[in-house]
């Protein structure tokens, strides 16, 4: 425990109602009502208070919902673009990097900003709590929990397609408090999460509970919060690659914090979040002014998945209908949907190696490439303040540096295994 820590106080507040109330330990939602709606964390700190680096990820404690801080974190690092900047005539080009590049002063071993949800949520669990948490995940997030949960020897279950599970790397051997079950060759995240929802559902196990766990998107917020306390301004335009859009409502809800704060500015950031070709159903939906979801077939939407770069990007069943997700995030604040290819993300990426010096993932990498599209078409000027969420980097840095361990899943299902197969077969893991 970081000496001087005392927990965060803070009450929750339905954003459908406005109703407040009390975390009862692990709220995921608004107690008795009916329409789904995405719970806040209403802070009694109303100005947030930036602790010093050796905190880690908890510098930004004012403002995340824990009761506790957990040893290893890395927050994210904000500073001013030079080179990408320079190359594309922007005045005002600011980079918020979450992975591996201690030259810039962070260090996610995982190389993701997967991590920020993984030290707030687990920071949000107590030990009284005696729970296997699961967790779905196309790939980063379980990496981030398996690492969190393994050094602070945490049971968790993970749930990745079969497809996803090269991304489970990591600097040192997992423990075996972590377990991994998949989804077999062929199927995605959608099915990942299917495994969850069944294995959840048992006793003794608890939903992690994705963008509606407060803990998960004010963690992912932190990015925002490194970038307006460093720029001591809230920017015009804000760019990420989105797959749950979950880190672009996590902004717009910090976005709305920092307005409270009062010195930082009264404006709302465009969100300019983005998707990777073919696979774009927030796009399509954000386009059509459609709160709802269009219609995708499964197997058509599992054939595109596996043909974007970016994997991590492919959630089918995003919190963008929901009362305070993304439609209403975009509503409020303001932006666009984007797009990018393959072959446009490889060129970003080689363009920001060049001139930023760092390696990105193909996340990133969408998101980079919009920015340059946006630049070429006039949808931003070269004086508007910008802020690039640049959500993972350094990875081949940092396997460069360091030996690799992979975590090889426990049980493969197939792609719609009965409720009682993946029941039986989990309940024998812990």
């Amino acid at each position: 425990m970081i000496k001087g820590f005392s927990p965060t106080k803070y009450i929750l507040k339905s954003f459908k109602s406005g109703k407040e109330f009390n975390d009862e330990g692990w709220t995921l939602d608004a107690p008795g009502e009916l329409e789904p709606s995405l719970i806040r964390a209403i802070y009694e700190k109303k100005q947030i208070e930036i602790k010093d680096d050796s905190w880690g990820l908890y510098k930004f404690a004012d403002w995340l919902p824990i009761g506790r801080v957990l040893e290893g974190s890395s927050a994210p690092v904000t500073y001013k673009s030079q080179g990408l900047a320079k190359a594309l005539g922007l005045e005002n080009l600011w980079i918020t990097f979450s992975g591996y590049w201690p030259e810039k002063g962070t260090h996610m071993s995982t190389c993701s900003f997967k991590e920020t949800e993984a030290y707030s949520v687990c920071g949000r669990m107590t030990p009284e709590m005696d729970k296997v948490l699961v967790v779905a995940s196309a790939g980063n997030t379980s990496r981030a929990f398996a690492k969190v949960c393994s050094e602070n020897n945490i049971p968790l279950l993970i749930c990745v397609p079969e497809d996803n599970i090269g991304a489970l790397w990591f600097e040192e051997p997992i423990k075996d408090c972590v377990k991994l079950i998949c989804s077999k060759s062929g199927s995605d995240y959608f099915d990942a999460i299917h495994l969850s929802n069944i294995a959840a559902g048992m006793e003794g196990f608890i939903a992690e509970g994705g963008a509606k766990n407060v803990a998960r998107r004010d963690g992912m917020a932190t990015t925002m919060l490194s970038a307006v306390t460093t720029i001591e301004r809230i920017p015009d335009y804000y760019f990420q690659a989105i797959g749950s859009g979950t880190g672009a409502i996590a902004a717009w809800e910090a976005n709305l914090r920092l307005i409270e704060d009062g010195r930082f500015g009264s404006n709302k950031m465009k969100l300019m979040i983005s998707q990777n070709l073919p696979f774009k159903p927030i796009h399509d939906a954000w386009r059509a002014d459609s709160r709802s979801m269009l219609p995708l077939d499964d197997d058509l939407a599992r054939k595109q998945v596996e043909e974007i770069i970016a994997k991590v990007l492919s959630n089918r069943k995003p919190p963008y209908p929901i009362a305070g997700g993304l439609y209403d995030a975009l509503k409020d604040a303001g932006g666009d949907v984007l797009l990018a290819t393959n072959e446009h993300a490889h060129e970003a990426a080689k363009f920001f190696l060049e001139t930023e010096g760092n390696d990105l993932h193909p996340a990133s990498a969408i998101a980079t490439a919009t920015l340059m599209d946006a630049v070429k078409s006039g949808l931003v000027q070269n004086d508007d303040l910008i802020m690039l969420n640049i959500t993972g980097g350094g990875e081949e840095k940092f396997k460069a540096e360091n030996e690799l361990f992979y975590l090889k899943p426990d049980i493969v299902f197939d792609i719609n295994p009965s409720e009682e197969e993946v029941k039986e077969k989990v309940a024998k893991l812990f």
